[in-house]
């Protein structure tokens, strides 16, 4: 069954290992951005940036982020084929809460929505301005609010679920799974939860970094044994 599984599933593999690399050139990429041309504070300061540059206006609200969301959906899924054998159940809640996870995040992010306010504001009569900041709002209270909360949790479990497979596999080096716990437990503490989740989000980075490196290689390695 296992040969099966990998002459199979030997095409998602491949993807999975070049769509690793995408990822980590698009996780920099990020972080310059942000670094160069911080987000702003005031929803109406966000209105101003789409009108001055929409797309780094998108980028600001995690344009990016849209991308690796739909990169760690197939990663997640080339590992859940190379893991099924040894933990099944393991990796299929992982997988399930992870998917679950990702499709809550996409109505969390309001690039688009603040993109479409932007246009409306400045657009608009002086007495209809505060209507559109307080839209404007809404949308960035939703944007780290409930959905996000439970994208990040779910997201969190999903990952050290995965690492823990990785650690008991014998396919994989047991590095590799350590990574992913130590970036998970960095995890913990949402993002949105002020200055205390926004260090943790940034300390979990490079373990993240360096366990999404090691996969690659791994994909690489298993796409090339199946050939």
């Amino acid at each position: 069954m296992n040969q099966v599984l990998k002459i199979s599933f030997k095409p998602l593999y491949r993807v999975a290992w070049y769509l690793a690399l995408v990822m980590l050139i698009l996780i920099p990429t990020q972080i310059i951005i942000y670094v160069i041309a911080p987000p702003p504070d005031t929803v109406k300061g966000f209105f101003e940036l789409y009108q001055q540059n929409p797309f780094l206006g998108l980028l600001s609200l995690d344009f990016i982020y849209l991308f690796n969301n739909m990169i760690i959906v197939v990663i997640y899924l080339a590992l859940f084929m190379l893991l099924y054998e040894e933990k099944p159940v393991t990796v299929l809640l992982a997988l399930i809460l992870g998917l679950i996870g990702i499709a809550c995040y996409y109505p969390s992010n309001p690039a688009f929505e603040m993109l479409t306010l932007s246009s409306q504001y400045f657009q608009a009569q002086p007495e209809q301005l505060n209507i559109y900041l307080a839209a404007g709002e809404a949308l960035m209270a939703g944007y780290t609010g409930t959905i996000f909360d439970v994208y990040y949790v779910l997201s969190t479990i999903c990952l050290l679920l995965f690492s823990y497979a990785i650690i008991k596999s014998h396919r994989f080096k047991r590095s590799v799974g350590l990574w992913g716990l130590l970036s998970g437990f960095f995890m913990i503490v949402p993002s949105s939860a002020g200055v205390i989740g926004m260090v943790f989000s940034l300390l979990s980075l490079a373990p993240w970094v360096v366990f999404i490196a090691l996969l690659m290689t791994s994909f690489k390695k298993f796409a090339a044994e199946t050939a």
